[in-house]
């Protein structure tokens, strides 16, 4: 198999339209993100024309169906300037996959349009109060009556509730793991709501929040796959779309790490030169950059992985595993060598050092991520 670690002409030029979109129409938004929480909305127009909102769903949907690398690139250069809008866009993309791979064709022809469009949010809501990782666990319940589930249960901690008019819900309708599924429940639907609006330390402007399922009446049609196949749905969604998304996430965040760092040093002036010829600075800085070459062949490998269809879980979970890590690592090393800058609110390393935070228990826990890599260590040598 050849290797070729060259990003083609039609990636070079994505990566230079969204880093101009990220650069000039994010940074006015920030400090009302940072102040109220709550994403720019009004940002998706702008996202939807230049494909970023349909990146990866196919171009029967409305979609331009780019593939995962040219995601990775866009996550990484929108999460370079602000982490908090490709956290909403990599949720927004798992629910364009899980509707793209398990949903029947009057289903893609309802939804995928809209997400591609950006008319709204994708939001895929797995974790719940009783815990995220254990989705075999999962409480919310599903009855079938008549031509009707009924569902009853909470959600907690997903994102984009509160900026989309619908939701990929995984609830029980039976026993065990088996006894799971999924469902498209639209926010209007009788018995459905929004709850509480989480009020997080990082990632200010993507949106967190509860959904609440009181008697929840959702139509039979809203079945997303079989009856029985939502731990399919979630594993599936979260391994492939959730881990690369958030890999790539983290992997802006260090690279903007890196960037200011880098700056910073070569600006500061202490003992009547620049901090950056100080050797212990140049390790602080040899570090991140060895995190950020390293962080970046796992995301690209893992997102090429997923276009040329091939088996990633493993791939997927060092990806995610280590950039988020190292983007947290990275941005402490930056706030160091900002000295007494680097806690101040208008420098951006401090912002970094929070939503690197948060990236670690998103999208699948450092601790499940070392469980999958565990077990691909010991495999070979299984008796």
């Amino acid at each position: 198999m050849t290797m070729d670690f060259r990003f083609s002409e039609r990636e070079e030029m994505l990566r230079k339209f969204v880093r101009e979109f990220a650069e000039n129409e994010i940074p006015p938004k920030m400090e009302s993100m940072e102040t109220n929480g709550k994403f720019p909305i009004e940002l998706m127009p702008f996202m939807a024309q230049i494909g970023i909102t349909g990146i990866i769903t196919p171009t029967q949907y409305e979609g331009v169906g780019l593939g995962y690398v040219a995601r990775t690139i866009v996550l990484e250069e929108l999460g370079r300037v602000c982490a908090a809008v490709p956290m909403a866009m990599q949720v927004h993309h798992m629910a364009c996959a899980a509707l793209a791979d398990f949903g029947n064709e009057t289903q893609k022809k309802k939804y995928l349009p809209r997400l591609a469009r950006g008319d709204t949010m994708g939001c895929v809501a797995v974790t719940e109060p009783g815990g995220g990782s254990d989705v075999a666990g999962t409480k919310t319940t599903a009855d079938l009556k008549g031509d009707k589930y009924i569902i009853n249960g909470r959600k907690c901690f997903i994102t984009n509730t509160h900026t989309s008019d619908f939701w990929v819900v995984i609830a029980r309708t039976g026993e065990g793991a088996k006894g799971l599924s999924a469902f498209v429940v639209d926010k209007n639907a009788p018995g459905a709501r929004v709850g509480r609006e989480e009020n997080k330390f990082g990632m200010r402007g993507a949106n967190t929040g509860e959904l609440v399922f009181n008697d929840c009446e959702v139509p039979r049609e809203n079945l997303l796959g079989q009856e029985g196949g939502g731990v399919g749905v979630a594993m599936k969604t979260v391994s492939e779309t959730g881990r690369t998304g958030m890999a790539a996430v983290a992997l802006g965040i260090l690279t903007c790490a890196y960037e200011e760092a880098a700056k910073f040093a070569q600006e500061r002036v202490l003992y009547g030169k620049p901090i950056a010829t100080l050797q212990a600075i140049q390790f602080y800085m040899a570090e991140i950059f060895a995190q950020l070459e390293i962080a970046r062949l796992l995301c690209y490998r893992a997102s090429w992985m997923k276009d040329n269809n091939l088996r990633f879980d493993t791939e997927s979970a060092l990806a995610k595993w280590y950039t988020c890590e190292a983007a947290a690592t990275a941005a402490k090393r930056a706030v160091e060598i900002h000295g007494s800058y680097g806690i101040m609110k208008e420098y951006t390393v401090q912002r970094l050092l929070r939503d690197a935070m948060v990236t670690i228990p998103a999208g699948g826990t450092g601790e499940i991520g070392k469980l999958v890599l565990g077990r691909a260590a010991l495999a070979p040598f299984k008796k």
